[in-house]
């Protein structure tokens, strides 16, 4: 594991409340990183930042939605340099088929998952770029790589964040920027599938039953942790992760 150097030390992470976003708040702190944790739940970003700053690391707070672009505008006036961007936050809303979707999830989708991402990465570039040694982290999905049934909405909002991240590293090439994509498959979470189906807890349960060890925020975390400190000429452009039991979007072993 390469240290960070000085001036790349500080990572900021979207999403940083729960699941993978949290996870991976600690494991680059850990590795040395000052993480600023960003989310819309305040109270919840403050306990990890305090539970990361007990623990000896370094860690700082700060309420944002990433699709108010005035506040991430705002937001990004606080950095000259920063090392690395996590781009963690979005989520997926319901798993009706296109031929009766709420449009209004796929807008809400769309927004959080892409235009999300296009706000922060273009807010925080310029700090990036200015540490010489900048990551761009972007945590998409296997649903940017493949479709499924039900999936409509948010296989589109992941496909469209999975080609931000291709068109960005094609466009920067020659800057001190890496932009690393991590696609990971199936991760059960606290939140993910809670929040898709509503809070329909049976329905959340579904979607791993009878998977022996899906995978779990802290497997991503590690993930990406890995590839943001692999040495600074290493880009690791897309990683795909799945558990073992998952062999494609639509090809899961179940013991049930």
């Amino acid at each position: 594991m390469t240290a960070p150097s000085a001036p790349s030390r500080i990572a900021v992470v979207t999403g940083a409340s729960s699941g993978i976003g949290a996870a991976t708040a600690r494991q680059l702190a850990a590795a040395g990183y000052r993480v600023v944790l960003t989310a819309r739940r305040k109270d919840r970003i403050e306990a990890l930042a305090e539970e990361i700053n007990a623990a000896g690391h370094e860690a700082a707070a700060y309420a944002l939605d990433v699709t108010d672009r005035a506040a991430v505008d705002e937001f990004a006036t606080a950095f000259k340099t920063i090392g690395v961007l996590v781009n963690n936050a979005g989520g997926a809303l319901g798993a009706d088929p296109i031929a009766t979707g709420d449009p209004a999830d796929w807008r809400q989708m769309y927004e959080t998952n892409v235009i999300g991402t296009l706000n922060i990465t273009q807010a925080l570039l310029p700090a990036l770029t200015a540490s010489g040694d900048g990551t761009v982290v972007v945590l998409s999905s296997t649903a940017g790589h493949g479709t499924y049934e039900g999936g409509g909405g948010y296989v589109a909002a992941k496909h469209a964040e999975h080609v931000l991240a291709e068109t960005l590293r094609l466009e920067i090439v020659g800057t001190p920027v890496r932009v690393i994509e991590v696609a990971p498959g199936m991760v059960k979470t606290d939140e993910f599938a809670l929040t898709r189906f509503g809070g329909d807890t049976d329905k959340a349960a579904k979607v791993y039953a009878g998977v022996a060890a899906p995978l779990t925020a802290d497997d991503v975390a590690d993930t990406i942790t890995w590839a943001i400190t692999r040495p600074s000429h290493v880009n690791i452009d897309l990683l795909v992760v799945r558990p073992r039991a998952q062999a494609s979007n639509t090809k899961v072993h179940r013991e049930l």
